[in-house]
């Protein structure tokens, strides 16, 4: 049965690749925004959107201030540093989901599959039984992250440039062996002092936001953004193979352990600073495939928006949800899932075919 050209313009209308562009472009960020002024008056202590508005814009305008020091006090030195870092984390694991999938191919890779997360997982729950304070479990997670990497290149080595699946297959050695490490510590771990720590600190948690750590995240995050994002299209030359891309004036190999390097670091960052938060880099670069599709010239940039206004929604969820704060990497495993089921059931063709 043929589909008539009165019947197909509706759809070829609603694929039009530049109404999407400019619905991401503009659409995006006022959404994100507006879902950051939200989160910073939700609460106990609920605060409006225009209070929480002006707060902001009397840091920086001569405002009179309308509002109450509590209500300062609330938004800018508790709630502030958390929605920053739930946002910046957000944007760097969806950035790094996307990055990935287009390095293997694959379209249920993440960060946890080189190793990286499980490394630095490591390296802070080291700190934690060694009583070594905060900042030498951010820099131990961070170092182990990248030792990680590391291990991975060293793993997969070859007289030629590594294929996918040999770097795909080291990183699951060299993560499993990082899980064992931490199964390790946790069973040498004091049942009523290092144990509790270890275990919240990996279920994930922005509980402990500050602005220190906000910078310490920052710092890994915008700069391995920024070097995916001035290379995203040559991501696109990589899913035509190697030898295209190489005629194409582009180094596979080189340009994959580029990706892969940037990806750590920003992986690294994050669990440093919030400990394992899984399932936003593999539900957010889904979210917006479907949107504009697989061009990562806008894919990359839509993912970073929407992986920002996701984990800053499910925080805030997390947060109001009940009297005990629900760890972070347990809501997103809860809402990812089911969410990431049916999304493979009912698009799995147009999420990658396009």
């Amino acid at each position: 049965m043929q589909i008539s050209a009165a019947e197909r313009a509706p759809r070829q209308a609603g694929s039009d690749p530049r109404k999407r562009r400019r619905a991401a472009t503009i659409c995006l960020p006022l959404a994100v925004v507006a879902i950051g002024i939200a989160a910073l008056g939700v609460g106990r202590y609920s605060i409006g959107v225009v209070d929480v508005t002006r707060i902001l814009l009397g840091q920086v305008l001569p405002l009179d201030p309308s509002w109450s020091q509590a209500q300062e006090a609330a938004v800018l030195r508790v709630r502030l540093p958390r929605v920053l870092l739930s946002m910046l984390i957000g944007a760097g694991l969806a950035v790094c989901g996307v990055v990935l999938q287009a390095v293997f191919g694959n379209p249920i890779v993440s960060s946890q599959i080189i190793g990286v997360s499980s490394g630095a997982s490591f390296g802070g729950a080291l700190a934690i039984v060694l009583g070594l304070g905060s900042a030498a479990l951010v820099l131990g997670a961070f170092g182990f992250g990248l030792v990680a990497l590391v291990a991975v290149f060293l793993t997969s080595r070859t007289r030629g440039p590594a294929p996918p699946l040999t770097i795909v297959l080291s990183g699951i050695v060299v993560g499993a062996f990082f899980s064992a490490l931490v199964s390790l510590l946790t069973y040498l771990a004091d049942p009523y002092g290092e144990l509790q720590s270890i275990v919240f600190w990996l279920l994930g948690s922005l509980a402990t936001a500050t602005y220190g750590k906000v910078a310490i995240a920052a710092v890994p995050v915008l700069l391995g953004g920024a070097l995916i994002c001035a290379l995203r299209w040559r991501i696109n030359l990589l899913s035509l193979g190697d030898d295209d891309a190489a005629t194409l004036g582009v180094r596979p190999a080189r340009l994959r352990w580029t990706l892969l390097v940037a990806v750590a670091a920003i992986v690294a960052g994050a669990v440093a600073v919030s400990g394992v938060i899984g399932w936003v880099g593999l539900v957010v670069p889904h979210l917006a495939r479907l949107w504009v599709g697989p061009d990562h010239r806008l894919l990359i940039p839509v993912s970073i928006g929407l992986g920002a206004a996701y984990l800053t929604v499910i925080d805030t969820v997390t947060r109001n949800l009940g009297a005990a704060e629900i760890p972070l990497g347990v809501l997103t495993a809860l809402v990812g899932a089911p969410v990431f089921l049916v999304l493979l059931q009912r698009n799995r063709k147009r999420m990658w075919s396009e």
